[in-house]
């Protein structure tokens, strides 16, 4: 296992994080084929893959997370008030996997991992899981 450090400047962002990721398997695992897992291992944070292409993406899944789970109103923000981040960082998910082939993640065309913001600015941490295929 290896990690990614991330920080983040806003309460709310998603970063895309493909590059890192790439960079890390290509020099430090090192697999012709097999599967790569990514884990958050937050309750306020997520990680998605989506396009990366058009940055307006990430915009509206932002603004559709706010409209639809709003800050302020739900029973936990009576002690911590980042309620809204725990159910955005749920229904998101905190992991995804992605096929490796000849040590390259294999994402479609417009294809990018974004780690999801909730509760920043913090300091995070991207878990990396390589299973090679024997």
């Amino acid at each position: 296992m290896i990690s990614l450090e991330i920080k983040t400047k806003k309460r709310e962002e998603l970063i895309d994080i493909t590059e890192e990721i790439q960079e890390k398997i290509k020099k430090r695992i090192k697999i012709k084929e097999g599967m790569c897992l990514l884990y958050v291992p937050s309750t306020t944070a997520a990680i998605t893959i989506n396009e990366g292409y058009d940055p307006r993406v990430k915009k509206d899944i932002l603004t559709f997370l706010k409209k639809n789970v709003p800050r302020g109103c739900w029973s936990h923000d009576i002690e911590e008030k980042n309620a809204d981040a725990h159910i955005k960082s749920s229904l998101i998910g905190c992991f995804v996997v992605i096929p490796i082939y000849n040590n390259s993640l294999q994402l479609g065309t417009w294809q990018r991992i974004f780690f999801c913001e909730f509760d920043g600015p913090r300091e995070r941490k991207i878990l990396i899981f390589c299973i090679k295929n024997e």
